[in-house]
């Protein structure tokens, strides 16, 4: 079955972390999460309540960290998950991000993004003629990052499989999981 780095921090959100985490696993899938550091990164829960023009922010669950960004080596993996949240704001900026996400699109292995995870391809120039979901407000970061947006739950552009948000997830993990069973398979 296939390795699948999930690439997260601090503020992600807990079920764009933690649902494809577990699908991944309840596939047969080698999901292994990397963080800045190794200690556990804080999730955080977003909802939206009637009362709000945005989403709220709560505390969530601690994940668990398998490897910090500098003791990733992306040869080793198959496929790519950045959940959303506030972390892909963050994580995008660090300096082995881009070594490990250029990795995914230069070899067109799965690249799933969710939520705000667009975030972080889009920084380094990634997103450029593709098409691509996101949380909606993202629309405009998405196109001047040269992408097509497009308000759906299950975006496939060739390897890439995004969404808008934890909503979203049964639909994004179907597609995922379909383009996840192209890859050639580890011995």
């Amino acid at each position: 079955m296939a390795r699948v780095l999930v690439l997260t921090g601090d503020a992600a959100e807990v079920l764009d972390a933690m649902y494809p985490v577990f699908r991944l696993r309840e596939g047969g899938h080698e999901a292994v999460v990397a963080a800045p550091t190794t200690r556990p990164v804080k999730l955080v829960v977003h909802d939206f309540e009637p009362d709000c023009d945005a989403y709220t922010e709560k505390p969530g669950h601690r994940l668990p960290v398998d490897l910090a960004f500098a003791d990733v080596d992306p040869e080793r993996f198959d496929a790519l998950v950045i959940p959303g949240g506030r972390a892909p704001e963050h994580i995008r900026t660090h300096p082995d991000v881009d070594r490990i996400v250029r990795h995914f699109f230069d070899h067109d292995l799965p690249v799933g993004t969710i939520c705000h995870g667009p975030q972080v391809p889009a920084a380094l120039g990634l997103l450029r003629g593709r098409t691509t979901a996101a949380y909606p407000p993202l629309q405009v970061d998405v196109e001047q990052a040269g992408a097509t947006f497009v308000d759906a739950p299950d975006v496939v552009d060739g390897a890439m499989v995004s969404c808008r948000g934890w909503p979203d997830l049964p639909e994004w993990s179907r597609a995922f999981m379909r383009v996840l069973a192209k890859v050639p398979q580890r011995a």
